[in-house]
């Protein structure tokens, strides 16, 4: 069970309104959850803008990693592949930048940041997997679902 209060409907509805993402911690490693999950939501039609100071300038996926969160506005929703120590930070930031959003990926939880996060009216996504829970809402293999050609 996620550690999140959020129903199947909750999540669809998120992946359906979500075009702009940022993968804070993404990586270039293939092997590393954040390199495939980024490479999944471009592949879906998303906007994906990979977030890392150590790879700033380099081209994931199509897309130029930034340095910081603040270089990856405007954005939707921001996808956090940070250790639970350090997520807070990025929550932080997801707020004070207008974000709809945060997604927690699996093993990440910090409370205390969700709760600011809802506080602040943001969605809060906690220990769960974007391609995980595509899957397990059996949604389309390409494309955002609910969005129209060229949106």
């Amino acid at each position: 069970m996620a550690a999140d209060d959020l129903s199947d409907d909750d999540i669809r509805t998120l992946l359906r309104s979500t075009r702009r993402i940022a993968v804070v911690g993404a990586s270039d490693r293939p092997e590393r959850a954040s390199f495939g999950v980024a490479g999944f939501l471009v592949a879906r039609g998303y906007a994906v803008t990979p977030v890392n100071p150590m790879l700033a300038g380099k081209v994931l996926h199509g897309a130029e990693t930034v340095a910081s969160l603040e270089d990856a506005t405007p954005l939707d929703l921001v996808d956090v592949f940070r250790r639970s120590e350090q997520a807070g930070e990025a929550v932080d930031a997801a707020i004070a930048l207008g974000a709809r959003a945060v997604w927690l990926q699996l093993g990440v939880l910090d409370q205390a940041a969700a709760g600011r996060a809802r506080a602040a009216g943001l969605v809060v996504v906690m220990d769960r997997c974007p391609v995980i829970e595509w899957g397990r809402l059996g949604l389309p293999k390409a494309g955002v679902p609910g969005s129209a050609p060229g949106a």
